[in-house]
């Protein structure tokens, strides 16, 4: 029997295309289900998820595929589908009236509210049926009908303190900021710190990098040897776990369990992007080859599977394949012995961990699957070891079974691949590029990032707009918060990595914009939605980190490092009023603010305003191999000499000749010239 569509078939949106033939009456968020609920006097039933949720799949299969469970929406809701990547604004607005309501949150994300987007009632995922400890969605959507019919003015009341409650909640508290805040954020972190597995919290575990990158520059600023020593337990126990992809690479969304061996498997872009800047600066500091080979693996794998023809960058690929969670990733022994011959198969046993009866519990069931996440215990050097094997021998073994692996698992039923392109998730991807380019010398890097960069200028920002969404072509929603923070935060890191003043310049104009458009010039700090912005509740305002940092912790991180590179004087005073807005939360949850506190290391401990005078690619090359988080580069030659000097003052007294002079500055104020680079990187970490 042919499936009629509902209104979803006209979105560009995989996720909204996922619902598009449910037999509930779905709308996107518009204005047309917003009367129509008015006029028939119904609450609307919102449901948020993303392609790649697998909850998200679940729920639609249980309920949303339902005859019965439609019947009850059709008659008694008007149903919107929104998907939490094309409209994070919505998404975080009913988010923070899930945690409000129960003091945890998560997709899919159902909301049940007014039809004037006043929310009463806030969950998850709910079972079709009730079951003990959980109402189902059945009982759920019939008794709120029956509320609504008879008792209407409660649930509105009911409403009405939740937006006052939000209003309120959105306005930060604000304080005053101290360096005994990064300390007090070292702290918390390492009383969190599971000393056994890594990571900040028992299970589940998230990757949360900006930890890592916190301290990472602990360490660096204080010789804190245990900061050091938490970081790279975390990193080498994510890559080691079946969090990590061994055969495809990449890291997978999160660790179910407290060991990083049982996945959730989707992948999102945003945690490729911000691993592979945690593995770089890790390799940047440590010069352990292991980061390194770990952010290079984690790029191939978004090169060759996450990048669009036009050079920028997809948004996720699925948990799911065939109607189970992590069917492509996983092996049974059968079809390992399809594979490999006996040695290769008697190698993958003893090294993945691999057994007759699987490996992989199903989280619902707690049930082994028959299948097999493949993971490592320890490092390949001490595997070598163990298996009284030259270690160099070991990795070229591995890599001949992974190739083998990788060839026949292609030819499997992919994932399927959310191939939207969001500039806030491709401005971290190009940080990443950039930032891997700049430690590893590797200039194919640079440019890859170059080419987002480019295309995202050339084709996503229009007329002072920056646009949120590509797809097919088009370009849609206009640009939040984090669009022009994140996409800013990767200019910057390009005009590091390349001295290219362009790069510099649309950061700055991209800053400004954002200024304009998102600051808060009564209480602080930077709304996600833009002024202009019609169709949401309240404007919300972020500063808690996730499993990305928050829009306005980015956000003073770019203006703190311009007004370094600018000497000017504005985004000095926007990026500590942007700390003091949200500085009370700082000080209460610190290291839930851990990229906050990256800010405020700029802030309170010494930096380096670095220009390259002359012809300095070389050394700038040299320079950016090192970890020296509190620097900013400024690259000055004689065909961008008159725009630098115009753009930033500090610099015109400054000499060009046809060699390189390196001047370090501190506050502004410059050392003499020097040809010597170790000495220049001395002044630089002093």
């Amino acid at each position: 029997m042919n499936k009629k569509p509902n209104r979803l078939i006209n979105e560009k949106s995989p996720y909204l295309l996922q619902h598009a033939y449910n037999p509930v009456d779905w709308y996107p968020w518009c204005d047309e289900a917003f009367e129509k609920a008015k006029k028939e006097d119904k609450p609307i039933f919102l449901s948020i998820g993303y392609s790649s949720c697998h909850w998200c799949h679940v729920m639609e299969k249980e309920s949303f595929e339902d005859e019965e469970v439609a019947k009850i929406l059709n008659e008694n809701y008007v149903s919107i589908k929104v998907d939490r990547e094309e409209r994070p604004d919505i998404d975080s607005i009913y988010m923070n009236v899930c945690l409000m309501f129960n003091g945890s949150g998560g997709w899919p994300l159902t909301i049940i509210m007014t039809p004037d987007k006043k929310p009463f009632f806030a969950g998850t995922y709910f079972p079709k049926y009730s079951r003990p400890g959980r109402i189902g969605l059945v009982d759920l959507l019939t008794s709120v009908a029956e509320y609504w019919k008879n008792n209407k003015e409660d649930l509105i009341q009911r409403a009405e303190k939740v937006i006052e409650y939000l209003k309120d909640d959105f306005k930060g508290i604000y304080d005053e900021i101290s360096k005994d805040i990064i300390d007090a954020c070292y702290f918390d972190l390492k009383s969190r710190f599971d000393r056994e597995y890594g990571g900040f919290s028992i299970k589940p575990k998230f990757p949360t990098p900006h930890n890592i990158m916190f301290l990472l520059r602990y360490y660096y600023h204080t010789k804190e040897t245990e900061a050091l020593k938490m970081a790279e337990k975390t990193l080498i126990n994510m890559r080691l776990g079946g969090m990590y992809d061994h055969i495809g690479f990449g890291f997978h969304r999160y660790s179910t369990d407290r060991e990083w061996l049982l996945p959730h498997f989707e992948k999102m872009l945003y945690d490729q992007a911000m691993l592979t800047m945690a593995y770089t600066e890790a390799y940047q500091l440590t010069k352990n080859n292991f980061y390194k080979k770990t952010a290079q693996e984690t790029i191939t794998y978004v090169l060759r599977d996450m990048t669009s023809k036009e050079g920028v960058f997809y948004s996720s690929e699925d948990a799911d394949s065939e109607g189970e969670e992590g069917k492509f990733y996983t092996w049974t022994i059968d079809e390992l012995k399809e594979v490999l011959n006996d040695e290769e198969l008697s190698l993958v046993i003893k090294v993945f961990n691999v057994k007759e009866e699987g490996n992989y519990l199903e989280e619902a069931t707690g049930h082994l699957t028959g299948r097999n996440i493949l993971y490592l215990k320890k490092p390949i050097r001490e595997l070598a070891n163990d298996l009284n094997m030259n270690q160099d021998q070991l990795e070229a073994k591995l890599e001949e079974i992974r190739r083998k692996l990788f060839d026949a698992r292609e030819k499997r039923v992919h994932p399927q691949k959310d191939d939207k392109v969001l500039t806030d998730w491709n401005g971290l991807m190009i940080s990443a590029l950039a930032k891997a380019g700049k430690g590893f010398e590797d200039k194919d890097l640079i440019e890859k990032a170059k080419v987002a960069a480019d295309f995202i200028l050339n084709t996503m920002f229009k007329n002072d707009t920056l646009y949120h969404l590509y797809k097919d072509g088009e370009i849609k929603v206009e640009g939040l918060l984090d669009d022009y923070t994140f996409f800013s935060w990767g200019l910057i890191e390009l005009c590091e990595a390349t001295g290219d003043i362009k790069y510099l310049k649309s950061a700055l104009k991209l800053t400004d914009l954002m200024i304009e458009k998102f600051y808060d010039f009564e209480n602080g700090g930077f709304f996600l939605s833009p002024k202009n912005s019609k169709d949401v509740i309240v404007r919300p305002k972020e500063a808690f980190d996730g499993a990305i940092p928050s829009g306005n912790s980015v956000s003073a991180y770019n203006l703190y490092r311009l007004y370094l590179i600018s000497g000017n004087e504005k985004y000095y005073n926007f990026a500590i009023e942007t700390l003091k807005a949200f500085g009370g939360e700082i000080k209460r949850l610190p290291s839930y603010h851990s990229m906050f506190n990256i800010v405020l290391m700029l802030v309170f401990y010494p930096t380096s305003e670095v220009v390259l005078a002359g012809n300095c690619e070389k050394v700038l090359d040299k320079i950016n191999t090192e970890f020296i988080p509190n620097k900013a580069i400024v690259f000055l030659n004689r065909e961008n000499e008159k725009q630098i000097k115009e753009l930033i003052p500090y610099t015109n007294n400054m000499i060009l000749s046809d060699e390189c002079d390196i001047y370090v500055c501190k506050n502004f104020s410059c050392n003499l010239p020097t040809k010597d680079l170790e000495y220049a990187l001395n002044l630089m970490k002093d």
